[in-house]
């Protein structure tokens, strides 16, 4: 779900003529969607109610957002639509499909290098430009106490007197000892990596063994260690492994850099600020055409980007708005990158797996089952409780203003509907929401509160952050 503000959101309303109706024509209407009406009343006292929901013009905006969705979808259920065509699972399944394309045209490009021979992998672990350890480690906070440390370290001690002595497989030890849940199930081994990728006061000692060395005990933000650096005949083949792994990922950032470079990517001046007012009203920057990278043969425009939050973790878009200047032109050229690697995958006609597909179809018939299921409008249901086209419509209204009730009053559990699965259906069917409306609706649920209040109901005191109205936590895949 989107949250907007409401003097952002007025000003969106100047160029949406359906909009523009809604507020003049319908003064006590909250919100439309496929011709059904959120009227001020029943926002007002759905929010009144709710002891929860704060009353505020965010809140009940957010509510008003839902019930479009909810009754969207409701619509569609009545009207029959092939929810399951296969075109309408590809729209709706955007972020999935493509990063499963992403990956198999990556696959491509990885497939098309060179792998290391057997005097390559001996050369390259000489040269030891990539290097693999192994290490224990016993955890111990910056924090702790001199003699909590000492403990630690006369542990440590032990294990590398026996490991020095009677000649034990560290393998072995650090399974049984280290306290790293990463690597303590392998024996101990980290990732092959070139210089810099540890913490220093790892990296520091542990660049310095030769191979099959061992450190004595070290310290680091994480415990303390002991490392090893094991013999190349020990460890060919994760070496080679990592080897591939780190020369894929740096050859990885290279093609993406010469894609950038080829089609000479420019963000616009005014990017930022564009970005900022697109996350105030997600519904309005969808249909806004401006440019936020300009490069040869096409533009990354702010609609693009709305595509792009949709499909985002909302741990990660909640940054966005505060970030500086140099921060979203950063994250608008990674975005525009991504774009461009996507449609280089259509453009190598990588397409879809059987595998693929019958994930993708699995994913998108439970989320239709689901909200089939809260809403408790089955095919029977519709079928056996209305005969007419608007009958159904009527009952699939119902159905979804006396969920929402129950979800506001805290009865029911809320299931947010799949963003992009909205995005569809606002495209074939009419909505609206009405600032105006809700302006009216937040007075009328002020009052019911005070209401609510004098007649000995304590009063609701604001958490907080933003309101507790149910939001969009769906989880969205990112393009790596």
């Amino acid at each position: 779900m989107r949250r907007s503000g409401l003097a952002l959101l007025l000003l969106a309303l100047a160029g949406c003529t359906a909009l523009q109706d809604a507020f003049s024509a319908h003064p006590a209407v909250a919100a439309t969607a496929a011709g059904q009406t959120l009227s001020v009343e029943q926002l007002a006292d759905w929010v009144g109610r709710a002891k929860k929901v704060p009353v505020r013009a965010d809140a009940l905006m957010g509510v008003a957002q839902v019930y479009v969705d909810y009754m969207l979808v409701g619509a569609a259920l009545a009207q029959g639509k092939h929810l399951d065509d296969s075109l309408f699972v590809l729209q709706t399944n955007w972020p999935t499909v493509s990063q499963l394309k992403w990956e198999h045209f990556h696959e491509r490009l990885v497939a098309a290098r060179a792998h290391f021979a057997p005097a390559q992998i001996d050369s390259a672990y000489r040269a030891g430009t990539v290097r693999l350890f192994q290490h224990i480690l016993l955890q111990l906070p910056p924090s702790a106490a001199p003699p909590e440390e000492q403990k630690k370290r006369a542990e440590l001690e032990k294990v590398r007197r026996q490991l020095a002595k009677d000649g034990a497989n560290f393998g072995q030890l650090a399974k049984r000892y280290s306290q790293d849940p990463g690597s303590k199930a392998s024996g101990g081994y980290l990732n092959a990596a070139g210089r810099g990728a540890l913490v220093p006061s790892f990296e520091t000692p542990a660049w310095q063994l030769e191979p099959g060395g061992m450190t004595g005990v070290i310290r680091s933000p994480f415990g303390l260690h002991l490392i090893r650096r094991p013999p190349l005949a020990e460890v060919r083949e994760s070496y080679r492994g990592g080897l591939e792994s780190a020369i894929t990922a740096h050859l990885d950032s290279i093609y993406v850099d010469s894609v950038a470079e080829h089609r000479a990517l420019k963000i616009d001046e005014g990017a930022p600020a564009l970005v900022r007012q697109a996350m105030q009203d997600l519904d309005a920057a969808g249909r806004d055409g401006r440019t936020l990278v300009a490069y040869r043969g096409g533009a990354f425009r702010v609609k693009d980007l709305a595509r792009w939050i949709h499909a985002l973790d909302q741990g990660d878009v909640r940054g966005i708005a505060n970030a500086s200047d140099s921060q979203l032109r950063q994250f608008l050229k990674v975005v525009a990158q991504r774009e461009l690697l996507i449609r280089q995958a259509d453009s190598a006609g990588v397409d879809l797996t059987p595998d693929d597909w019958r994930q993708i179809r699995s994913d998108h018939d439970s989320a239709l089952a689901t909200l089939r299921k809260v809403l408790g409008l089955s095919p029977e249901v519709l079928k056996d409780s209305a005969a007419t086209p608007d009958a159904r419509l009527r009952l699939a209204a119902a159905h979804v203003n006396g969920y929402l009730e129950r979800v506001l009053q805290g009865t029911a559990s809320f299931y947010p509907v799949p963003p992009f699965l909205v995005e569809a259906l606002k495209q074939e069917m009419p909505w609206s929401i009405n600032a105006g409306g809700v302006g009216r609706a937040l007075d009328r649920a002020q009052t019911t509160r005070a209401a609510d209040s004098a007649r000995g109901v304590p009063p609701l005191r604001p958490a907080p952050g933003p309101p507790p109205v149910p939001v969009d936590t769906t989880k969205r895949r990112v393009l790596r």
